[in-house]
């Protein structure tokens, strides 16, 4: 199967859908700023480790939304403006129309229950079928709104809330509010824009999007990109995430999901577009990749899922161990139609054998962490200025992180910061005001606030 790559160095301008062609690095972007090196920011003898020291894990989910099954309604679409395409071709009526919300109930409990955190995807105009703010043909308002206090009241605590563009399928006129009267490649949004648009061309568009979920009372952070959209504006694509988010919902560090990294690349947050550093006027874009491709089962829910991709049984072997022992983020990837798999749930089993083995083996060494408080934690590590003299290490963060760990050499005795931070004896035990003397090191963990901060020891 072609990927991005592959398939746009053929000379076609069309890319096709993520579940097929996602696998694009983000040094693809080429032009973007990609921030300072938490490396050149530390003094001799203090590091910045993993939150906890442990590694990020994430699930993010595509594709989703309130009731409508993507897969079913999407394929006909793809079809018509890609009719050569034999994975448009498949059976599409067979499969169900609605994803239920007891789904949506018992995916999130079990995820609740085993603190499982990542991103799901509501897109605003599902495959154009109708408006998640206003009215869902097909299911009564009732229904609508009683999806969406799911999420809220489900989803949101443990997962970050993203628009997947406007449709994910058809190209919006923001003038008219409908699809683009042609229907091509070029009007699908997996491939928009076809030529250069300028990042306020953009961040209208992002912002248009995040609005409807605004008017849900969804909160938001970050983006996901519908398969191919911006590949050909990727750094203006950055900026105006930054511009639209900003905009919207008024967050400090705008967020999104486009990139998935393979083999060697690494996988930690690449952070885009810095500027003001060192001034009240920061500003810059998360780009946050995942670590896998989508191995459950696909966009359109028919596939079988690979689970040993991921990890086998004993979680010996697999990508998500793979990642795990180069202690870099394991965000796997999946598209929400293939979770439900047409209403076999052979992609949630799938999921549920991953976390299960992956727990059993890796639980005190991993923690699960939404994309916005990854790309968060990657943000104040790179650009958080520390200074030691003698027994005190002053820190300068241009932002407020949970769980911030440093290790500080030849530190000896109990640390304060504002409080006197309580020590631990063992390294799995680290959270948030604690410390534990490894040797003649200690690890400490806290609460990082945004501005100047004073680490002291006695």
């Amino acid at each position: 199967m072609q990927t991005r790559r592959a398939f746009m160095a053929t000379g076609l301008s069309v890319a096709a859908h993520r579940g097929s062609s996602s696998l694009i690095a983000d040094d693809d972007v080429g032009i973007v700023s990609r921030g300072v090196s938490g490396a050149d920011q530390q003094t001799v003898g203090v590091k910045v480790l993993l939150p906890r020291n442990r590694v990020p894990l994430s699930f993010v989910i595509d594709d989703s939304t309130c009731l409508v099954n993507m897969g079913h309604f999407c394929t006909p679409q793809f079809a018509e403006a890609l009719p050569d395409r034999a994975e448009y071709k498949k059976p599409w009526r067979d499969w169900p129309r609605e994803i239920p919300d007891q789904f949506v109930r018992r995916f999130g409990e079990w995820c609740a229950d085993r603190g499982v955190r990542g991103k799901y995807s509501i897109v605003p105009y599902p495959a154009c079928v109708g408006w998640v703010d206003r009215e869902m043909p097909g299911w009564s308002r009732r229904q609508l709104q009683g999806s969406l206090k799911l999420v809220r009241e489900l989803m949101v605590p443990n997962w970050d809330i993203h628009p997947e563009m406007i449709t994910h399928t058809r190209v919006i006129d923001l003038k008219t509010g409908r699809p683009m009267e042609a229907i091509n490649a070029g009007t699908m949004e997996n491939s928009y824009p076809q030529q250069k648009k300028s990042v306020d061309e953009l961040a209208v568009y992002l912002a248009y999007a995040l609005r409807i979920l605004k008017r849900c009372d969804l909160p938001c952070e970050g983006i996901t990109t519908p398969g191919g959209f911006g590949n050909l504006v990727k750094s203006e694509l950055a900026l105006a995430v930054d511009q639209a988010v900003r905009d919207v919902y008024h967050v400090d560090l705008p967020h999104y999901f486009k990139y998935v990294r393979t083999g060697e690349q690494n996988t930690e947050p690449i952070l885009e577009h810095v500027r003001g550093l060192g001034t009240d006027d920061l500003s810059l874009t998360v780009n946050v990749p995942a670590g896998t491709g989508d191995w459950f089962g696909g966009w359109q829910g028919d596939r079988v899922p690979d689970t040993d991709r991921y990890c086998n049984q004993d979680a010996t072997s697999g990508r998500m161990v793979e990642l795990i022992e180069r202690k870099q983020p394991a965000i796997m990837l999946c598209h929400w139609p293939g979770i439900y798999s047409n209403g076999t749930e052979a992609g949630f089993r799938a999921f549920q054998r991953i976390v299960t083995s992956l727990h059993a083996r890796y639980r005190d060494q991993t923690v699960w962490m939404k994309l916005s408080e990854i790309g968060r934690y990657w943000a104040a590590k790179d650009l958080t200025a520390m200074k030691r003299n003698g027994k005190q290490i002053a820190l300068n963060a241009p932002f407020d992180v949970k769980h911030f760990t440093l290790r500080v050499a030849n530190a000896m005795g109990p640390a304060r910061l504002d409080a006197r931070l309580k020590q631990v004896s063992k390294i799995s035990a680290l959270t948030a005001g604690t410390w534990f003397q490894s040797g003649q090191d200690q690890i400490l963990c806290f609460n990082l606030e945004r501005g100047s901060s004073l680490l002291q020891w006695d």
